[in-house]
């Protein structure tokens, strides 16, 4: 199975070309040029690189949120039109849940372990995007746990405690300098942020191979993006 990946929800971006779960290429980069305006020139040069069609790809996976909603916005557009013309299915894919996929903790779990993921992205002016995750070892996923929220820190310090088994916390994040120290030892004592990857679209598109293979892939008209809050995050995010 061909899979396309996008990332456009943030500032750093990323397109990845997978063969099933394995990553052949991707391209990524951070710069001041906000990345929906980059997007079409790094899929030219991933084209170039991994030599492949748009025809022939047989999955297209995208971020769906939360983050920028310009950058959102031209993803799923883009991922759409792909689709219709294509005629091929879609894997919508949570940022925080690519977030999540790449912690340590997930390495070699045991089906007895309860364990449970918080991811976290900065959302900008104090706040963050946050979730909680439980690892299900019958269907080997990530469940989430309640919703997908733009917080203060604080706010998702405390909702990680409550969710985490006492003692067993894990905080996932490309950008854990949003949480102070101070926070952690309050509220998570002996806790701390495990840093991970901000380029998404390899782990977006190997949550979109293990969605194809369950069956949970949608079409053009039925994609749709998590803004998260819609009015909170649209004053909190500026546009990457």
């Amino acid at each position: 199975m061909l899979i396309l990946s996008i990332d456009t929800s943030t500032r750093t971006g990323s397109v990845a070309f997978l063969r099933d779960d394995r990553v052949l290429d991707e391209v990524s980069g951070r710069e001041e040029t906000p990345y929906s305006t980059r997007l079409f020139r790094d899929l030219e040069v991933l084209q170039s690189r991994a030599h492949f069609r748009m025809d022939e790809i047989d999955v297209f996976a995208v971020a769906s949120g939360p983050g920028s909603f310009t950058g959102l916005r031209v993803g799923l557009t883009a991922v759409k039109a792909w689709a219709e013309v294509y005629g091929k299915r879609i894997a919508a894919v949570s940022g925080l849940e690519a977030i999540a996929t790449q912690s340590k903790a997930l390495e070699g779990v045991c089906a007895e372990n309860e364990l449970v993921i918080s991811p976290f992205l900065d959302a900008r002016r104090g706040q963050l995007f946050g979730s909680s995750y439980r690892w299900r070892a019958k269907s080997r996923c990530l469940e989430l746990i309640g919703e997908e929220s733009i917080l203060s820190a604080e706010e998702f310090v405390v909702s990680a405690a409550a969710n985490s088994v006492p003692g067993q916390a894990v905080l996932v994040s490309p950008t854990p300098e949003v949480i102070p120290a101070g926070l952690l030892q309050q509220h998570l004592p002996g806790a701390r942020i495990e840093v991970v990857s901000g380029v998404l679209a390899p782990a977006i598109g190997r949550l979109g191979f293990a969605r194809a293979n369950r069956g949970e892939l949608v079409n053009a008209l039925h994609l749709d993006a998590n803004y998260v809050r819609r009015s909170d995050a649209e004053n909190a995010w500026k546009d990457a």
